[in-house]
């Protein structure tokens, strides 16, 4: 069992090897403003290496997005993505909006448009959206069920 005082493991980042052009001053500027706009986040300066590094920083210094340059960066099918959550469907179409804002300065966004999925104990809201990056960022928010919530045990 546990020891309750001690706390468990948690996600807090995700990496991915890109081309060391992404990582140049442009693309690292374009990158910013992205997933700045759209998300919040923010570059940590201090760990940015020219055409090598950078770390976005997603709302926490244990949070983040580490990018590095591979002369084989990653490269995968176009479903494979990390998953962020709000908290309500009224913050998913905020962000969704202001992802296709961008994409009205730059066709590079792709976006897989909301949906809802009803699972009964659960209605999880959700679209995808990627810019540059391997990687899509699937945002979701879950509207539980009454008595049901993210504590709950499957089958209890």
């Amino acid at each position: 069992m546990p020891d309750p005082s001690r706390r468990m493991p948690t996600f807090n980042h995700v990496a991915m090897s890109v081309p060391a052009d992404l990582l140049d001053a442009d693309g690292r500027a374009e990158l910013l403003r992205f997933y700045g706009e759209v998300f919040g986040w923010t570059e940590m300066p201090g760990m940015t290496l020219d055409r090598e590094r950078m770390v976005l920083r997603v709302h926490s210094n244990e949070q983040f997005v580490f990018l590095i340059a591979d002369v084989q960066p990653m490269a995968c099918p176009r479903m494979d993505h990390f998953g962020l959550s709000v908290a309500a469907p009224a913050e998913l179409y905020e962000t969704v909006e202001r992802a296709r804002k961008f994409r009205e300065r730059d066709p590079r966004v792709e976006i897989i448009e909301p949906e809802i999925e009803d699972y009964k104990v659960l209605k999880l809201h959700n679209f995808y959206v990627r810019y540059r990056l391997p990687l899509m960022v699937e945002v979701q928010c879950y509207e539980w069920a009454p008595g049901v919530g993210p504590s709950s045990l499957p089958g209890a």
